[in-house]
């Protein structure tokens, strides 16, 4: 046997130096994300826009020839979030705000989100990953009226215990539907509950729908403790 077969796994423990609670994790993250920060800011936009347009060009690609395989035909999963000490509606009136011109808080909640701005045609534009994938697509028609595209739509909505419902087709700048998102929030007695869930074209690999549901626990996580921190 190697040393690497009977030795045991390295670990490493914390016993003292910094005063401040946390792990070493938690310390890892804090700066991973002050140096995402200053980097996004630097570069803004436009810069970013330019550093990841290979990527983009690439990613788009990928979406635009398996949404052309798939035929029409798209796969769904959903990542479901429980929330305490946060109504929905506070959660939500929040995310409005948000939506409506702080992108740095959005583009906050996730490491991978690298534009979220609003078009001139009332749509919105985000560039951010879809599986290993850079991608700039845009969402448009949210509203209950554009559920009606999902053939399962009524399997995915738990009814009347969740009144704030949105939908909307994600498509590329040549009108190429590349997804769909349905976003679900219900209050609860204690907080609420969100059922967020994304549909890809059935052609793409399996990782890229498990990733894109990691990525909504990511970044709706943040976002309502985001929201949670400034109602305080």
């Amino acid at each position: 046997m190697t040393d690497d077969q009977t030795s045991p796994p390295v670990a490493v423990t914390l016993v003292s130096g910094p005063t401040g609670t946390g792990t070493i994790d938690d310390f890892e993250l804090f700066y991973a994300r002050r140096a995402l920060d200053r980097l996004r800011t630097r570069l803004g936009r436009q810069g970013l826009l330019d550093l990841l347009a290979a990527d983009s060009e690439e990613g788009n690609a990928f979406l635009r020839d398996s949404a052309r395989a798939s035929d029409g035909s798209f796969a769904a999963g959903t990542t479901v979030l429980s929330t305490r000490g946060l109504t929905s509606a506070a959660f939500l009136a929040w995310m409005d705000k948000a939506f409506a011109g702080d992108e740095h808080a959005l583009l906050a909640a996730h490491p991978e989100h690298y534009v979220m701005a609003p078009g001139t045609d009332g749509s919105f534009n985000v560039v951010e990953n879809i599986g290993p994938h850079v991608c700039s697509f845009y969402m448009g028609g949210w509203g209950t009226d554009a559920m009606a595209w999902a053939a399962d739509a009524d399997e995915l909505l738990p009814e009347s215990e969740f009144p704030h419902k949105m939908s909307s087709n994600l498509f590329l700048d040549d009108g190429t539907v590349v997804g769909r998102a349905l976003t679900q929030f219900g209050d609860t007695a204690d907080g609420f509950t969100a059922h967020l869930t994304v549909y890809v074209p059935t052609t793409c690999p399996q990782d890229v729908l498990e990733h894109h549901l990691r990525h909504y626990a990511v970044e709706f996580r943040n976002w309502i403790t985001a929201a949670a921190a400034a109602r305080a």
